[in-house]
């Protein structure tokens, strides 16, 4: 025996089909659901749905499994069955957390869960607590970055499906990893989107980058934003996930008394308190809004991070100066803009922005530095480049570890990319695989177009084979020449951060624009890089001693600190402040 029940307010009539047979739904309640108890129905049974006159069979837009991809017929799958060895678990603090992004299909050879399970130990050597997932809710094609999902309740099959992720949470569990995943909710994907035969999941009154917004104040949006609400618990509560990280918030349109971002995160605490367990809250915010982070009891929404493009962009512009008045990297560009990210988070905190051509943002206040994720390299920053130049590739081995000593020692929550932290010679390119031939040649010839303005004529096409393969991860590089030593410059840097700052602390920063050097200070950790043509010497504070160097030509003397071009060194030392 099984209850289906369906929220469909646009259709009259609606029937459940179970093998060969059509079960007829009634209506429950006044609000446009549907219900019906089958008694041929269970775990492991395939159903669809029928709207009114309609022969096409749809899936259920709630399905909570999709073996056979987004345009194939639901199987009911029981969350319960599944045997969990993590009991007792809890999650670091995210205040001190080391996230690493990674994506299923490129992160593995095998492109599955249980691939990337079998990379777990490099993760802990490394010294990682937090594993962020990029999407692995349902999409379209046999490959795709996940950011296009529609059966967003079901687990991408090829991945390995819903036991397969279990089997992923629980063994990073087992490894003291956290999980974050990566949600998407500010639209649906181009293709298998069925939910508008069934209900108005979107308006047409709000636009967003990817059409229609989802509809979160009109007419029904009560049950649209429980959709979104119940899908987040049940990758918590269900998957055992530690965290969600949502995508591009500042493309939900919402006017409600309750911000939708409000109402998630007082709906995750109180899941949070229940379990006892440390549930967390990431979003992808171009706002430049504190109140994203800012506790509900302040009138914030109350999420406990968000990503801080702003020193991603400070700091990728000084390393590789040629982009530096293309797009929104026009207001960046400068070690002034990268000195006032470090100390205050945004560097457009309420200033003109040349890009936009308006102000943007306001000033974080005293908002703990840990409420915002930094970076040098992730999905975005790499895929969206035509061709998934890593930092590495566009500015060399020398500079490339200066940035990764900066982002990870920086006041920020660390996040490093898959193989960041071995420079990786693999690209991290744009790959959707659309089943509709029109859709996919559509994708192709906008990517071709997008790049254009940029002189880059050279765009791999994001539906060939070829360019998700070449997108994924050598790992036999980790032991050779260059790749090697980055990855021990990686796991010092981690193993510092983590012996050296227990917890908020004063930091400063100075530097010289025409030198290109750049000076920080924080919890007796002294971090000088040079970026400029010639070397640089620093006065080294009285009873400071190196602790890490980016190269062996750092000459560290008595009372100076020698810096060759590209070049960062980390001093330690006692000295403190009265207001440290």
């Amino acid at each position: 025996m099984f209850e289906f029940t369906v929220w469909a307010p646009l259709v009259e009539r609606i029937a459940v089909v179970v093998g060969e047979k059509r079960f007829p739904m009634g209506r429950m309640g006044n609000r446009g659901w549907w219900t019906a108890r089958i008694e041929e129905a269970g775990p492991g049974t395939d159903y669809a749905f029928l709207l009114d006159d309609d022969p096409k069979p749809y899936p259920d837009p709630r399905s909570l499994w999709q073996p056979h991809g987004v345009h194939g017929v639901s199987r009911l799958y029981d969350h319960a069955a599944f045997r969990w060895s993590d009991s007792g678990w809890q999650a670091p603090p995210l205040s001190s957390a080391i996230l690493y992004e990674l994506h299923i299909g490129t992160f593995s050879p095998e492109g599955t869960f249980d691939g990337a399970i079998r990379r777990l130990d490099h993760l802990v050597r490394l010294g990682v607590t937090h594993v962020e997932l990029m999407p692995v809710a349902e999409f379209p094609g046999g490959f795709g970055w996940g950011y296009d999902g529609v059966s967003l309740f079901a687990v991408k099959q090829s991945y390995g499906g819903p036991d397969g992720l279990k089997r992923f949470v629980d063994a990073c569990h087992a490894k003291g990893l956290a999980v974050v995943l990566d949600v998407v909710y500010n639209h649906f994907g181009p293709e298998g989107n069925y939910s508008g035969r069934f209900a108005p999941y979107r308006t047409d009154r709000h636009h967003t980058p990817w059409g229609e917004a989802v509809n979160l104040e009109f007419e029904a949006s009560d049950e649209v934003r429980r959709f979104f609400c119940d899908n987040a618990l049940m990758w918590l509560r269900d998957y055992y996930v530690d965290g969600l990280r949502l995508d591009a918030v500042h493309e939900f349109v919402d006017r409600s008394a309750i911000h939708f971002l409000e109402q998630l995160s007082t709906e995750v605490e109180a899941l949070s308190q229940s379990p006892g367990r440390r549930l967390v809250l990431i979003a992808e915010s171009d706002l430049n809004d504190p109140r994203v982070v800012t506790p509900r009891q302040l009138n914030g929404y109350g999420f406990d991070a968000q990503w801080n493009d702003d020193f991603h962009h400070a700091l990728f512009t000084v390393l590789h100066s040629p982009e530096r008045e293309q797009g929104y990297y026009a207001d960046f560009g400068s070690m002034e803009k990268l000195a006032k990210s470090l100390a205050e988070v945004f560097v457009n905190d309420g200033v003109y922005s040349k890009y936009r051509r308006r102000i943007h943002g306001r000033p974080v206040g005293d908002l703990p530095r840990h409420r915002f994720v930094g970076f040098l390299q992730n999905h975005d920053q790499v895929g969206n480049r035509a061709r998934g130049e890593r930092v590495e590739h566009l500015v060399g081995l020398e500079r490339a570890k200066v940035g990764m000593g900066l982002a990870l020692l920086s006041p920020f929550i660390p996040l490093l990319f898959q193989g960041e932290e071995f420079a990786a010679s693999s690209p991290f390119q744009f790959f959707a695989h659309f089943e509709e031939p029109e859709l996919a040649r559509a994708v192709a010839d906008g990517r071709r177009r997008e790049f254009a303005a940029f002189g880059w004529t050279e765009v791999p096409d994001p539906g060939s084979q070829e360019t998700f393969e070449r997108s994924k991860l050598r790992w036999d590089e980790t032991g050779q020449a260059s790749h090697a030593e980055m990855l021990a410059w990686c796991r010092s840097l981690i193993a510092l951060r983590k012996r050296s700052f227990k917890g908020p602390a004063q930091l400063r920063v100075s530097f010289d624009e025409q030198k290109q050097w750049l000076a920080m200070e924080r919890a007796g950790v002294s971090v000088l890089l040079n970026l400029g043509r010639d070397a640089v010497e620093f006065c080294k504070p009285d009873g400071y001693v190196l602790a890490l160097a980016s190269s062996n030509d750092v000459r560290v003397e008595t009372a100076r600190v020698y810096l060759p071009p590209d070049r960062i060194a980390v001093l330690s030392g006692e000295r403190k402040h009265p207001d440290d």
